[in-house]
């Protein structure tokens, strides 16, 4: 990636080199990326923490396997196939209905159970993993996203994407589905991205294919001054992940149930810098006030309350 002009730079806006070189490289151990790059690993430690998660279903480990997706999915109408080692969304399939031997997925769309075995298999055999390895694949409940978001998301699950640095949460988005991402909530597949201020939980612009915008262009309903519900817990819950994997820099992947509120969906040792956008901020000013104030943020708490007091909408981070 070319460098950034100066008047972003100068706003604190980073660039991909300067993420991986600059904050990736020294702040994420590489043995502990399985921890995030393997959801099923995700998944046990978040349980193994008291950390509440969407449940399992079933797990389809080798091809062997795959007969066993009927009885997996049997008394579920609603599920979600994924890839345990996918990346940007890919390979996911959401259900949401089944009529006999078909299932229609998020976007209205009708499949037959062979197009799901198929692309099962394709998934073991890694066509949508990281490096193109051999892969895994979960089968797990579908969530049921909170009525907040009816009018600003397509079909799909909307999810709460928190940039976490040694920490604390330093930035934070809701990736809406929309009908190009075929209700999936990935801003790289069409999703949009509204920044968050992280005081309160309100969002606030939002960015969609890398513009800014403020209507979802789908519904047409405003994205801006939404209240996003459990703001307290989803805060708390991106703070204790750094104890959960020890990565200095991540992205938390968070959606809210109705019946069940906030899950973790996944983590990420790489989350993309869309976000800047979306919150028409940059991350080089809260990172650098974290690195300041490091040896006062021990705990949880004092990370979040840290993260309330000087990454709030409009505040300028204490260096």
């Amino acid at each position: 990636m070319f460098a950034l002009p100066h008047h972003l730079s100068r706003k604190g806006i980073i660039g991909l080199n300067q993420r991986n070189a600059g904050i990736i490289l020294p702040f994420n151990d590489r043995k502990k990326y399985p921890l995030v790059d393997d959801k099923a690993q995700t998944k046990k430690l978040a349980i193994a923490a008291g950390l509440a998660v969407p449940e399992l279903y079933g797990d389809i480990a080798y091809a062997g396997q795959v007969k066993q997706f009927p009885s997996i999915i049997e008394g579920h109408r609603e599920f979600v196939i994924k890839p345990a080692q996918g990346a940007g969304g890919d390979g996911i399939i959401v259900i949401k209905n089944r009529f006999g031997e078909y299932f229609q997925k998020a976007n209205g769309q009708l499949v037959d159970q062979d197009t799901l075995l198929f692309h099962i298999q394709n998934a073991l055999g890694g066509v949508f993993s990281l490096g193109g390895q051999p892969d895994r694949v979960l089968i797990e409940y579908c969530v049921q996203f909170d009525p907040v978001f009816e009018r600003i998301s397509y079909q799909g699950v909307p999810d709460v994407r928190v940039i976490v640095f040694l920490g604390v949460p330093i930035m934070a988005m809701v990736r809406l589905p929309t009908r190009m991402s075929d209700g999936r909530a990935n801003l790289h597949q069409g999703a949009i991205g509204t920044g968050v201020d992280l005081s309160c939980g309100h969002t606030l612009s939002a960015v969609w294919m890398n513009k800014v915008v403020d209507r979802h262009p789908d519904t047409l309903e405003p994205v801006s001054g939404v209240q996003i519900p459990h703001w307290d817990q989803i805060l708390d819950i991106s703070a204790r992940t750094w104890e959960l994997t020890g990565l200095g820099y991540q992205g938390v992947d968070i959606v809210l149930d109705k019946e069940f509120g906030p899950l973790i969906l996944e983590l990420n040792a790489r989350p993309g810098l869309n976000i800047q956008i979306a919150n028409k901020a940059g991350l080089q000013p809260r990172l650098d006030s974290v690195l300041a104030h490091r040896d006062e943020l021990e705990t949880p708490e004092q990370r979040v309350a840290f993260a309330r007091k000087h990454f709030a909408a409009g505040a300028q981070p204490s260096v």
